[in-house]
């Protein structure tokens, strides 16, 4: 399958962000780590919430210096930055988060993969999607 073309310039663009870090609002309910084969969810992080109101949930990966700054592993307040300037397009109403770890693969491709790009893209109409692994 070719790749798609950006059909305007990155500056106009509207931005989404898609990271396997597993990372959520802290209000939102966990996505399962003691799952065996890893949880089939994502869940939607809204684009204007700040590192405090977000949490990792993961067991997979030592994320202590990302529990400092969220930043190093779901560089929200960066897109916001960018977001907020004039000149750089547009960062849309969420991000997707979801567990990167899957003994289940094709499930995962069938469920998480396409549930991830039908939100971000004809709901959300972002343009272009940064991928943040953990």
């Amino acid at each position: 399958m070719p790749l798609a073309q950006l059909q305007k310039p990155l500056a106009e663009a509207r931005r989404t962000l898609i990271s396997s870090g597993g990372v959520h609002a802290r209000n939102d309910c966990p996505l399962d780590v003691c799952h065996p084969f890893s949880d089939s969810r994502f869940r939607r992080v809204p684009s204007p919430l700040r590192r405090e109101e977000l949490i990792i949930h993961q067991l997979k990966y030592p994320h202590d210096d990302a529990d400092v700054d969220i930043n190093v592993i779901f560089p929200i307040e960066r897109l916001q930055g960018i977001g907020s300037r004039r000149s750089s397009g547009r960062t849309h109403g969420h991000f997707s988060s979801f567990i990167g770890y899957s003994m289940e693969p094709e499930k995962f491709e069938r469920t998480v993969a396409r549930d991830i790009a039908e939100a971000a893209v004809p709901e959300a109409k972002a343009d272009v999607a940064l991928l943040a692994t953990a």
